[in-house]
């Protein structure tokens, strides 16, 4: 149960209560996990998802005994529901959600429902890119340091179904704009925000301070005694730091200047002052290498010294740890070929990220559903280090009108494995195969994973 000074402020039904009745609309990881512990709460739990519910969902559904309706909306079943936890996937627009505000049904996150129902202490972390990874690494370095520690939200398994079944001190969220969005009463006690670069403006009217204003939800509700870690070097962020108050204490991250408190680098050593020991570590002794993986470093090990883990633990886990799948994952060197699958890359942003860490030339595998992409902040890049571009999407044209000025070869393919075998002729030794696709997945895959894992298979075949 939450502490009596978190429940105090708190405007929701802390339990459910006789007749109390929530629906879960969305029936994923998050909205399966949602509706049991609703259930062992004392709701009356319905679930709706308008599309077709995965054979292991309707299996969990049915075992717990939950009600369920696939492919359709039943709005007698939805609108008279105390409250309705939304899958971060279902838009504001959808005519469904339009109706539960008419009628002015408290809409919540799966993570503001479950985080009633837990006092761990929540270090939550968000930014358009490096979620993941610095979600994985924080988790990795915190496990390592002995902590009770539970990894959720964007990743693995759904918060709100550990809260039911674990008793976890602490947890590692990975917090998107879309769950940020339905977050109300929820409290970070470390809050990071990583970076804000264009990414899913169609859901926010296509404008970026409607998109960074969800970004800034994650240090809502904090106190004095919560911490707010960003990178000083983003200048979206700072923009919208200087139009915002924040009352927890505030720990930056920099590559560019000398930190007081928070992170740097010196000499080419990282560096972290908070009110304990200092932290050093050469930058050739972290596991994650590249620009962007130096901030994702300083991220976790400020939450790191935040929590008092001892230097030797911190410095041992980010040297040993292993990056997540479908992220610059290492596959094969085939005939002296490297072939790096970054499938996770679906914004422009990450692909400039995956470009900016490459040292050799590369073979950029790009394309799928275009969100609206801005291809301009890849041309450089491209022109210094990529010497072909083979599309995966059933509509390349945007790509080749923004790259056929910087590259001599751009070709189009419509499977993982003909783009593997097709990159595969352009490369030459020394060169490497990078799939960074800057784009959503859909148009020819299940999502960036099937994609991430038809590239490795692809590739294996070679």
């Amino acid at each position: 149960m939450q502490s009596s000074s978190k429940a105090a402020n708190q405007k929701f039904p802390l339990q459910g209560a006789e007749g109390a009745r929530l629906v879960v609309l969305g029936a994923g990881e998050s909205g399966a996990g949602a509706a049991y512990l609703a259930q062992q709460q004392g709701y009356d739990v319905f679930v709706s998802d308008f599309g077709a519910i995965a054979d292991k969902y309707k299996t969990q559904l049915t075992g717990w005994g939950i009600r369920f309706e696939e492919q359709q909306h039943t709005e007698a079943e939805i609108l008279n529901a105390t409250e309705i936890v939304k899958s971060p996937g279902i838009p504001d627009k959808a005519p469904i959600i339009k109706k539960i505000k008419e009628k002015g049904i408290a809409l919540l996150s799966e993570i503001e429902f479950a985080g009633r129902y837990t006092d761990a202490k929540m270090i939550c972390i968000t930014g358009s890119n490096g979620k993941t990874t610095t979600t994985s690494l924080t988790y990795h370095i915190l496990k390592n340091a002995g902590l009770n520690v539970g990894l959720a939200g964007n990743i693995g398994k759904s918060f709100a179904y550990q809260v039911a079944t674990q008793k976890f001190d602490h947890y590692v969220l990975e917090i998107s704009s879309f769950m940020l969005d339905n977050m109300y009463e929820f409290k970070a006690d470390i809050a990071v925000l990583l970076n804000i670069t264009p990414d899913h403006l169609d859901r926010y009217d296509y404008k970026l301070e409607n998109y960074a204003a969800s970004k800034f939800r994650i240090a809502q509700n904090q106190t004095a005694a919560d911490y707010f870690i960003y990178c000083a070097d983003d200048a979206e962020t700072i923009k919208g730091m200087e139009e915002r108050k924040f009352a927890a204490q505030l720990l930056p991250f920099s590559i560019e200047k000398p930190i007081e408190r928070g992170a740097y680098l010196e000499h080419q050593n990282l560096i972290i002052n908070t009110s304990l020991e200092h932290f050093k570590m050469s930058l050739t002794q972290l596991a994650l290498q590249g620009k962007h993986n130096i901030y994702n470093s300083m991220a976790s090990g400020i939450v790191a010294k935040v929590l008092e883990i001892r230097n030797e633990t911190i410095r041992e886990s980010m040297s040993d740890f292993q990056n997540i799948e479908h992220r610059l994952e290492f596959v094969a060197k085939i005939s002296g070929i490297s072939f790096i699958n970054d499938s996770k890359a679906t914004n422009v942003n990450s692909t400039w990220y995956a470009l900016e860490s490459m040292s050799n030339d590369v073979v950029l595998i790009l394309g799928g559903v275009d969100k609206g992409n801005d291809y301009a902040m890849l041309k450089e890049l491209v022109k210094q280090k990529v010497k072909s571009i083979v599309c995966l999407g059933k509509d390349n044209r945007r790509i080749h009108d923004a790259f056929e000025d910087d590259v001599e070869i751009i070709v189009n393919t419509h499977s993982a494995s003909e783009a593997v075998q097709v990159a595969y002729h352009l490369a030459e030794k020394g060169d490497t195969v990078l799939l960074s696709p800057a784009c959503a997945s859909f148009d020819l895959f299940e999502n960036y994973e099937d994609r991430g894992d038809q590239f490795k298979q692809a590739v294996k075949e070679l």
